[in-house]
């Protein structure tokens, strides 16, 4: 595996990786390595918490009868009418 040196990391973002590496439990060149593989996309589904409960009330939680209700109540909305486009 290579090595990388990045020079000039000012103290703010100095400071923020130390403590996330505290807070995780991890060394701060797995965080580095973390952070530089999820900024680039490369590193999966963003890792977390899985809160989706706490938004249940918000989404995701219809019941089949109400999705049908809320379709059938946006139908018209899929027209397109060919005037509103000249």
């Amino acid at each position: 595996m290579k090595s990388l040196s990045i020079h000039g990391i000012d103290g703010e973002t100095e400071r923020a990786i130390k403590e996330r590496a505290k807070v995780g439990g991890k060394s701060v060149n797995k965080v580095v390595k973390e952070l530089i593989t999820d900024s680039l996309g490369l590193g999966g589904p963003a890792k977390g918490p899985d809160n989706r409960e706490e938004f249940v009330d918000l989404c995701g939680a219809w019941t089949k009868e109400e999705a049908e209700a809320f379709l059938n109540g946006i139908g018209d909305l899929e027209t397109v009418d060919p005037k509103d486009w000249r």
